[in-house]
This record gives C-alpha cells, structure tokens and sequence, in this order.
C-alpha cells in the first residue's frame, strides 16, 4: 500500500513540474518587437471584434468552448474542418468607421509545439473594402502567449476568468521578417502585394465562453509610392 501511495505522490508530482516547466519554459521564444512598428512605410490599420457574439457569423465544430453564432448557424462538424473556425466579420477604419467586411478562416497547424512555445494557427483572411477593393491576407499565428497569460489565468482563477490589459501580435509569417503575405485582389489594390501584421488586445476573457472582450487589428503597410491606398 506504501509503494502504491509512493506511487500515485510521485507521478502527481511528476506531472506536476512537467506543467510548471511548460509553462515557466524560459527556452521558449519571447515575443520580440514587430517588424511594421519601426517601418516608415504608409501604413493603414483595420479593426474588429474578436468576440464571437459581436460578429456577423462565427462557426466551428459546434463543440469548443467558443459557440457558433448565431446559434442556428451550420457547424463544421465534418472531419477535414473540425479544426477550423470561420468567422465573419465588420472591419473599422482608423476613425473607428465602418470599412468593409471580414472573412476569416482559421485552421490549427500541425506545426504546434507547446515545448518551444508554439501554439499555431494558419489562416486568410478575405476582405472587401467598399470601392476600394478586396485583398487576401495569408498568416501564421502564434497564440503561445495568449494561452499562457489569458487562458490559463482564466481556468486558474476561482471565477474561471481572466480580466487585465494585454496586448500582443500573433503574426508570426510567413513572410521573412514574420509579417504576414497580403496579395490585392481588385480594385485599387489590384496586382500589389503588401506585408501586414495581426494584434490583439484582450480586457477580458471567459474559461467557459472564451473572448469576452478582445479587440483585433490587422495593420496593413503599403509598397513604396503607393500612400494613396490607405486614402
């Protein structure tokens, strides 16, 4: 009985510290200064909700902790979409003026590795900016920082929440200098490519309904000579 109380203590421990190491890593990669923030290109930023309720639709497996909406929105329950979200969305202007409309797909990576602080996210984004045009916005995402100081916060907490300021950028490619790749498809933006990066800033955040409040933007910098763009 001793040996089986041994037993039982020292894998609770053992997975104990595995835990604590996980989440302590300090051989894991800190999140370092974005590439667009000490750019002198043109440069002009879209903003959005990233809070499911607050979108125009959201879907997913139907079985994450973050529900579709609405609620009778068709789920993506099929095997090669289970691990994707899809989500549908206003985007706003630097003014905070309405902009155009949102499409995102978002897919998690088999490219995850926790132990090298890497929780991945490949996605595109369709946009449609009213007469101006429409562009594709292809990303890697790193949400390692977000899980280890919102969400694990949030399950931690007595009220199975998490409330604060953070602010990070997820971007992490697959352009050279970890921008995201943004090809213009119509109108202005026709034939151009751009560079771009995604941030979010969260205030709060649920451990049973995920964002409660958490603002995205998509800063987008323009090829030389081409200022007018964000006009």
């Amino acid at each position: 009985m001793k040996h089986l109380i041994a037993l039982i203590l020292g894998l609770a421990c053992g997975g104990a510290c595995a835990l604590a190491f996980l989440y302590y890593n300090p051989l894991t990669s800190q999140e370092s200064l974005s590439p667009l923030s000490v750019s002198r290109g043109e440069q002009f930023s879209l903003m959005y909700s990233a809070v499911a309720g607050d979108s125009i639709v959201f879907t997913n497996d139907g079985e994450s902790r973050t529900h579709p909406h609405p609620v009778k929105v068709l789920q993506l329950w099929e095997a090669p979409i289970r691990q994707t979200d899809v989500l549908v969305t206003m985007l706003r202007d630097g003014r905070n003026l309405p902009a155009g409309i949102g499409i995102k797909f978002s897919s998690r990576s088999e490219r995850t590795r926790l132990l090298n602080g890497e929780a991945i996210v490949d996605s595109v984004w369709h946009v449609y900016l009213p007469e101006r045009g429409t562009l594709m916005i292809e990303q890697s995402e790193n949400y390692w920082s977000y899980l280890r100081d919102i969400v694990v916060p949030a399950h931690w907490s007595s009220g199975d929440s998490w409330r604060g300021n953070w602010r990070g950028t997820i971007t992490e490619g697959p352009g050279a200098l970890g921008t995201a790749l943004v090809h213009g498809g119509s109108g202005v933006f026709a034939g151009i490519d751009f560079e771009a990066i995604e941030t979010l800033a969260a205030h709060a955040w649920s451990a049973t309904d995920g964002a409660v409040s958490v603002e995205g933007q998509i800063l987008i910098e323009m090829p030389t000579g081409s200022a007018e763009l964000a006009d």
